[in-house]
């Protein structure tokens, strides 16, 4: 099984071979009775987030997904993400800013044509720009924020696989 490094990713990804059976897997997390967790199965996908009273802002949830191999066999696929109602606003925020980014460059650009003052759009764009690096710093503080708590995603998902791997 493999760790998790310190790069930095957007979305952290592993992929783990577990010698056991698909079903076998998937039960061992839907059975699962831990007060720190709210756990969800659907078909052969496992979502693993933090309990309401451990839940913050930032918090980081693990979505798993097991793949059957052979019959003895499976692939567990994992990926870390942040709420996906946060990482769809913060997605929304981006695209507002870039688009308005776009209007006010035609704004400018069609200003400086008509030898008119450009100044307004000019200003505004530079905005724009501080906005984009807001937003990334913003984006920057919710994964250090996030990080100790999606280590403990990862070390419970493998408790429990070692656990279910020695029964």
């Amino acid at each position: 099984m493999s760790t998790l490094s310190n790069d930095v990713m957007l979305r952290p990804r592993f992929q783990i071979e577990i010698s056991k059976r698909k079903e076998a897997v998937l039960k061992s997390f839907e059975t699962c009775e831990n007060p720190s967790f709210v756990i969800k199965r659907s078909e052969d996908h496992i979502f693993i987030k933090f309990d309401h009273k451990d839940h913050h802002f930032w918090s980081p949830q693990l979505h798993l997904e097991i793949d059957e191999i052979d019959h003895s066999n499976c692939k567990l696929f994992g990926v870390f993400g942040p709420n996906p109602t946060l990482w769809t606003f913060f997605m929304f925020l981006h695209f507002a800013v870039a688009c308005i980014f776009i209007i006010l460059s035609i704004w400018c650009y069609s200003s400086i044509s008509l030898d008119k003052d450009y100044s307004i759009p000019l200003t505004l764009m530079i905005f724009t720009i501080i906005c984009w690096f807001v937003l990334y710093f913003f984006g920057r503080l919710g994964k250090r924020k996030g990080t100790p708590q999606m280590n403990m995603l990862y070390q419970f998902m493998k408790d429990k696989l070692t656990v279910q791997s020695i029964i």
